[in-house]
Protein backbone atom coordinates (compact mmCIF):
# COMPACT_ATOMS: atom_id res chain seq x y z
CA UNK A 1 0.00 0.00 0.00
CA UNK A 2 3.29 2.31 0.66
CA UNK A 3 4.40 1.66 -2.49
CA UNK A 4 1.41 2.01 -4.34
CA UNK A 5 1.21 5.90 -2.80
CA UNK A 6 4.18 6.76 -3.49
CA UNK A 7 4.16 5.50 -7.26
CA UNK A 8 0.92 7.93 -7.26
CA UNK A 9 2.51 10.63 -5.63
CA UNK A 10 5.21 10.55 -8.17
CA UNK A 11 2.87 10.61 -11.03
CA UNK A 12 1.19 13.40 -9.59
CA UNK A 13 4.31 15.43 -9.08
CA UNK A 14 5.67 15.06 -12.74
CA UNK A 15 2.26 15.70 -13.92
CA UNK A 16 2.55 19.15 -12.08
CA UNK A 17 6.38 19.60 -13.33
CA UNK A 18 4.84 18.77 -16.75
CA UNK A 19 2.02 21.62 -16.86
CA UNK A 20 4.54 23.98 -15.18
CA UNK A 21 7.02 23.77 -18.04
CA UNK A 22 4.31 23.52 -20.75
CA UNK A 23 2.92 26.83 -19.34
CA UNK A 24 6.19 28.53 -19.35
CA UNK A 25 7.53 27.74 -22.80
CA UNK A 26 4.13 28.83 -24.25
CA UNK A 27 4.50 31.97 -22.20
CA UNK A 28 7.66 32.62 -23.83
CA UNK A 29 7.94 31.13 -27.39
CA UNK A 30 7.67 33.71 -29.67
CA UNK A 31 6.06 31.48 -31.85
CA UNK A 32 2.73 30.70 -29.35
CA UNK A 33 -0.32 32.20 -30.56
CA UNK A 34 -1.02 33.13 -27.18
CA UNK A 35 2.38 34.80 -26.38
CA UNK A 36 2.51 39.01 -26.36
CA UNK A 37 3.67 39.72 -29.36
CA UNK A 38 3.09 36.41 -31.12
CA UNK A 39 3.35 36.41 -34.85
CA UNK A 40 -0.23 35.22 -36.73
CA UNK A 41 -0.71 31.79 -37.63
CA UNK A 42 -0.89 31.43 -40.98
CA UNK A 43 -4.70 30.93 -42.79
CA UNK A 44 -5.92 27.40 -42.36
CA UNK A 45 -5.71 26.19 -45.79
CA UNK A 46 -9.68 25.01 -45.14
CA UNK A 47 -10.88 28.34 -45.08
CA UNK A 48 -12.37 28.34 -48.18
CA UNK A 49 -16.29 30.52 -48.40
CA UNK A 50 -18.63 30.85 -51.41
CA UNK A 51 -20.44 33.77 -52.50
CA UNK A 52 -22.60 33.83 -55.27
CA UNK A 53 -25.51 36.34 -56.31
CA UNK A 54 -27.46 38.82 -58.14
CA UNK A 55 -29.23 42.31 -58.16
CA UNK A 56 -32.26 43.16 -60.10
CA UNK A 57 -34.79 39.75 -59.21
CA UNK A 58 -37.88 39.94 -58.32
CA UNK A 59 -40.44 40.90 -61.62
CA UNK A 60 -43.89 39.09 -61.09
CA UNK A 61 -44.84 37.28 -64.87
CA UNK A 62 -41.09 36.55 -65.48
CA UNK A 63 -39.58 33.30 -65.73
CA UNK A 64 -36.00 34.99 -65.76
CA UNK A 65 -36.06 35.44 -62.05
CA UNK A 66 -37.06 31.83 -61.38
CA UNK A 67 -34.50 30.58 -63.38
CA UNK A 68 -31.49 32.88 -61.52
CA UNK A 69 -33.33 30.92 -58.54
CA UNK A 70 -33.29 27.57 -59.79
CA UNK A 71 -29.36 28.01 -60.70
CA UNK A 72 -29.23 29.19 -56.62
CA UNK A 73 -30.56 25.40 -55.74
CA UNK A 74 -27.39 23.95 -56.84
CA UNK A 75 -25.13 26.60 -55.70
CA UNK A 76 -23.91 26.46 -51.42
CA UNK A 77 -22.78 29.18 -49.60
CA UNK A 78 -23.58 32.65 -48.65
CA UNK A 79 -26.08 35.02 -51.04
CA UNK A 80 -25.78 38.49 -52.12
CA UNK A 81 -28.82 40.68 -53.45
CA UNK A 82 -27.86 43.71 -54.66
CA UNK A 83 -30.93 45.46 -54.59
CA UNK A 84 -34.23 46.25 -57.09
CA UNK A 85 -35.64 43.06 -55.54
CA UNK A 86 -39.24 43.27 -55.72
CA UNK A 87 -40.22 45.05 -58.55
CA UNK A 88 -41.62 48.12 -59.19
CA UNK A 89 -42.41 49.48 -55.22
CA UNK A 90 -40.52 47.04 -53.45
CA UNK A 91 -44.07 46.62 -51.68
CA UNK A 92 -44.83 43.59 -49.06
CA UNK A 93 -47.09 42.15 -51.79
CA UNK A 94 -44.19 42.38 -54.73
CA UNK A 95 -42.06 40.77 -52.41
CA UNK A 96 -44.04 38.01 -51.71
CA UNK A 97 -45.53 37.34 -55.18
CA UNK A 98 -42.27 38.49 -57.40
CA UNK A 99 -39.44 37.65 -54.92
CA UNK A 100 -41.03 34.78 -52.80
CA UNK A 101 -41.39 32.23 -55.48
CA UNK A 102 -37.96 33.18 -57.19
CA UNK A 103 -35.35 33.58 -54.57
CA UNK A 104 -37.52 33.56 -51.21
CA UNK A 105 -36.48 29.88 -50.33
CA UNK A 106 -32.86 30.69 -50.34
CA UNK A 107 -34.05 33.55 -47.69
CA UNK A 108 -32.02 32.27 -44.39
CA UNK A 109 -28.71 32.50 -46.41
CA UNK A 110 -29.51 35.52 -48.09
CA UNK A 111 -27.73 39.11 -47.09
CA UNK A 112 -29.05 41.66 -49.20
CA UNK A 113 -28.71 45.21 -49.92
CA UNK A 114 -31.54 47.93 -50.71
CA UNK A 115 -32.16 49.16 -54.11
CA UNK A 116 -33.49 52.47 -55.27
CA UNK A 117 -37.29 50.24 -56.02
CA UNK A 118 -37.43 48.92 -52.67
CA UNK A 119 -37.41 52.88 -51.63
CA UNK A 120 -40.41 53.13 -53.72
CA UNK A 121 -41.80 52.57 -50.83
CA UNK A 122 -40.97 55.04 -47.47
CA UNK A 123 -38.25 54.26 -45.76
CA UNK A 124 -37.77 50.55 -47.68
CA UNK A 125 -40.12 49.14 -44.89
CA UNK A 126 -41.22 46.10 -46.40
CA UNK A 127 -37.89 45.39 -47.23
CA UNK A 128 -37.06 45.65 -44.08
CA UNK A 129 -40.02 43.33 -42.59
CA UNK A 130 -39.08 40.66 -45.21
CA UNK A 131 -35.61 40.13 -44.26
CA UNK A 132 -35.70 40.86 -41.14
CA UNK A 133 -32.32 40.38 -39.21
CA UNK A 134 -30.70 39.35 -41.84
CA UNK A 135 -30.70 43.01 -43.44
CA UNK A 136 -28.89 44.36 -40.68
CA UNK A 137 -30.52 47.12 -37.94
CA UNK A 138 -33.83 47.71 -39.43
CA UNK A 139 -34.14 51.24 -41.02
CA UNK A 140 -29.94 51.44 -41.31
CA UNK A 141 -29.53 49.30 -44.60
CA UNK A 142 -26.05 48.05 -43.83
CA UNK A 143 -24.25 45.92 -41.93
CA UNK A 144 -20.66 43.82 -41.86
CA UNK A 145 -20.08 40.09 -41.61
CA UNK A 146 -17.16 37.67 -41.97
CA UNK A 147 -17.30 35.11 -44.93
CA UNK A 148 -13.98 32.24 -44.55
CA UNK A 149 -11.30 35.08 -43.99
CA UNK A 150 -13.27 37.87 -45.87
CA UNK A 151 -14.52 40.35 -44.24
CA UNK A 152 -17.93 41.17 -46.00
CA UNK A 153 -19.96 44.66 -46.04
CA UNK A 154 -23.43 45.19 -47.65
CA UNK A 155 -24.13 48.92 -48.12
CA UNK A 156 -26.76 51.19 -48.83
CA UNK A 157 -26.52 53.54 -51.69
CA UNK A 158 -29.76 55.29 -51.90
CA UNK A 159 -29.48 57.32 -48.53
CA UNK A 160 -27.83 60.83 -48.68
CA UNK A 161 -26.86 63.74 -46.16
CA UNK A 162 -26.50 62.79 -42.65
CA UNK A 163 -27.52 59.05 -43.13
CA UNK A 164 -24.83 58.92 -46.30
CA UNK A 165 -22.45 60.70 -43.65
CA UNK A 166 -23.19 58.59 -40.66
CA UNK A 167 -22.81 55.48 -43.04
CA UNK A 168 -19.38 56.49 -44.08
CA UNK A 169 -18.04 56.96 -40.26
CA UNK A 170 -19.08 53.88 -39.44
CA UNK A 171 -17.84 52.17 -42.24
CA UNK A 172 -14.53 53.75 -41.81
CA UNK A 173 -14.58 52.79 -37.79
CA UNK A 174 -15.45 49.29 -38.66
CA UNK A 175 -12.30 48.69 -40.99
CA UNK A 176 -10.08 49.62 -38.22
CA UNK A 177 -11.46 47.24 -35.38
CA UNK A 178 -11.89 44.74 -38.31
CA UNK A 179 -8.86 44.55 -40.13
CA UNK A 180 -8.58 41.73 -42.86
CA UNK A 181 -5.89 41.04 -46.10
CA UNK A 182 -9.25 39.92 -47.85
CA UNK A 183 -12.43 42.61 -48.05
CA UNK A 184 -15.55 42.85 -50.34
CA UNK A 185 -18.63 45.11 -50.24
CA UNK A 186 -21.20 45.41 -52.71
CA UNK A 187 -24.68 48.01 -53.15
CA UNK A 188 -26.88 48.49 -55.45
CA UNK A 189 -25.64 51.28 -57.63
CA UNK A 190 -22.34 50.75 -59.60
CA UNK A 191 -19.47 53.73 -59.24
CA UNK A 192 -18.27 52.68 -62.90
CA UNK A 193 -20.56 51.30 -66.13
CA UNK A 194 -21.14 51.26 -69.64
CA UNK A 195 -24.75 51.80 -69.54
CA UNK A 196 -26.98 54.60 -69.26
CA UNK A 197 -26.71 55.31 -65.75
CA UNK A 198 -22.49 55.22 -66.54
CA UNK A 199 -23.44 58.43 -68.52
CA UNK A 200 -24.85 60.70 -65.32
CA UNK A 201 -23.23 62.08 -62.61
CA UNK A 202 -22.26 59.32 -60.08
CA UNK A 203 -24.40 59.20 -56.36
CA UNK A 204 -22.95 61.05 -54.32
CA UNK A 205 -22.59 58.32 -51.38
CA UNK A 206 -21.58 55.71 -53.94
CA UNK A 207 -18.64 58.22 -54.98
CA UNK A 208 -17.57 58.55 -50.99
CA UNK A 209 -17.43 54.90 -50.59
CA UNK A 210 -15.63 54.14 -53.27
CA UNK A 211 -12.72 56.49 -51.93
CA UNK A 212 -13.07 55.09 -48.50
CA UNK A 213 -12.86 51.53 -49.89
CA UNK A 214 -10.05 52.17 -51.95
CA UNK A 215 -8.07 53.91 -49.24
CA UNK A 216 -9.36 50.79 -47.05
CA UNK A 217 -7.75 48.12 -49.28
CA UNK A 218 -11.22 46.27 -50.00
CA UNK A 219 -10.39 44.36 -53.20
CA UNK A 220 -14.09 43.60 -54.81
CA UNK A 221 -16.89 45.97 -55.25
CA UNK A 222 -20.46 44.59 -56.40
CA UNK A 223 -23.19 46.43 -57.85
CA UNK A 224 -26.26 45.55 -59.73
CA UNK A 225 -28.84 48.77 -61.44
CA UNK A 226 -27.54 48.41 -64.69
CA UNK A 227 -28.75 44.97 -66.04
CA UNK A 228 -26.58 43.35 -67.69
CA UNK A 229 -22.89 41.76 -66.21
CA UNK A 230 -19.95 43.95 -66.41
CA UNK A 231 -16.65 42.86 -64.98
CA UNK A 232 -14.11 45.98 -64.81
CA UNK A 233 -10.33 45.29 -64.20
CA UNK A 234 -8.84 46.92 -60.78
CA UNK A 235 -8.69 50.57 -60.90
CA UNK A 236 -9.18 53.67 -58.22
CA UNK A 237 -12.23 55.51 -57.46
CA UNK A 238 -11.37 57.99 -59.98
CA UNK A 239 -11.15 55.39 -62.63
CA UNK A 240 -7.11 55.03 -62.93
CA UNK A 241 -6.36 51.75 -63.45
CA UNK A 242 -4.02 50.57 -60.66
CA UNK A 243 -3.02 46.81 -60.45
CA UNK A 244 -1.74 46.70 -57.55
CA UNK A 245 -3.96 48.46 -54.71
CA UNK A 246 -7.52 48.59 -56.78
CA UNK A 247 -10.93 47.75 -56.72
CA UNK A 248 -12.00 44.51 -59.31
CA UNK A 249 -15.80 46.17 -59.79
CA UNK A 250 -18.73 43.53 -60.41
CA UNK A 251 -21.81 44.78 -61.81
CA UNK A 252 -24.51 41.55 -62.05
CA UNK A 253 -27.60 43.31 -62.61
CA UNK A 254 -28.69 40.10 -64.00
CA UNK A 255 -31.15 38.35 -61.10
CA UNK A 256 -34.35 38.58 -63.41
CA UNK A 257 -34.89 42.40 -64.24
CA UNK A 258 -35.83 43.42 -68.08
CA UNK A 259 -31.73 43.24 -69.47
CA UNK A 260 -30.92 46.58 -71.44
CA UNK A 261 -27.66 47.04 -73.52
CA UNK A 262 -24.62 48.98 -72.95
CA UNK A 263 -24.47 52.39 -74.51
CA UNK A 264 -20.39 52.26 -75.03
CA UNK A 265 -17.24 50.26 -73.40
CA UNK A 266 -15.91 52.87 -70.40
CA UNK A 267 -12.65 52.84 -69.42
CA UNK A 268 -11.05 49.57 -67.51
CA UNK A 269 -13.92 47.24 -69.04
CA UNK A 270 -13.08 44.05 -69.56
CA UNK A 271 -16.06 41.67 -70.25
CA UNK A 272 -19.79 42.89 -70.92
CA UNK A 273 -22.60 39.95 -71.68
CA UNK A 274 -26.31 40.81 -71.46
CA UNK A 275 -27.63 37.71 -70.39
CA UNK A 276 -29.51 36.32 -67.07
CA UNK A 277 -26.90 34.78 -64.38
CA UNK A 278 -25.39 34.83 -61.23
CA UNK A 279 -21.83 35.63 -59.62
CA UNK A 280 -20.17 33.28 -57.87
CA UNK A 281 -17.60 34.00 -56.21
CA UNK A 282 -14.73 31.17 -54.40
CA UNK A 283 -13.05 33.46 -51.46
CA UNK A 284 -10.10 31.96 -50.61
CA UNK A 285 -7.78 32.80 -47.54
CA UNK A 286 -5.58 35.21 -49.73
CA UNK A 287 -6.81 35.27 -53.14
CA UNK A 288 -10.32 34.81 -55.25
CA UNK A 289 -12.01 33.15 -58.17
CA UNK A 290 -14.95 34.55 -59.96
CA UNK A 291 -17.50 32.70 -62.52
CA UNK A 292 -20.37 34.32 -64.46
CA UNK A 293 -22.99 31.42 -64.87
CA UNK A 294 -25.46 31.50 -67.38
CA UNK A 295 -29.49 30.87 -66.04
CA UNK A 296 -30.06 29.46 -69.19
CA UNK A 297 -27.55 26.96 -69.60
CA UNK A 298 -26.02 27.17 -66.50
CA UNK A 299 -22.44 27.62 -68.44
CA UNK A 300 -19.57 29.85 -67.29
CA UNK A 301 -19.33 32.37 -69.62
CA UNK A 302 -16.97 34.58 -67.21
CA UNK A 303 -13.88 32.90 -65.06
CA UNK A 304 -10.91 34.28 -63.68
CA UNK A 305 -8.64 34.61 -60.49
CA UNK A 306 -7.42 37.47 -58.28
CA UNK A 307 -5.21 37.91 -54.89
CA UNK A 308 -5.82 39.99 -52.32
CA UNK A 309 -3.51 42.79 -52.14
CA UNK A 310 -2.19 44.69 -49.51
CA UNK A 311 -4.03 47.94 -47.53
CA UNK A 312 -2.00 50.76 -48.97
Amino acid sequence: MTSRRAVRSACACLLLLGTLLFAYCGATDPQSPTAPGALPLPPRPDEVATLVGAGDIGVCGSDAPMATGRLLDHLPGTIFAAGDLAYEEGTAEQFQKCYEPAWGRHKARTRPAPGNHEYSSPDAAPYFAYFGASAGPPGLGYYSYTSGNWQIYSLNSNIGGSQAAAELQWLRSEAASQPSLCSLAYFHHPRFSSGPHGLMAPVPVVRDLWADLYNMGVDIVISGHEHFYERFAPQTADSVSDPDYGIRQFVVGTGGGPLAPALRRVANSEVLLTTFGVLKLTLEPQSYQWEFLSAESGAVLDSGTGTCHLRK
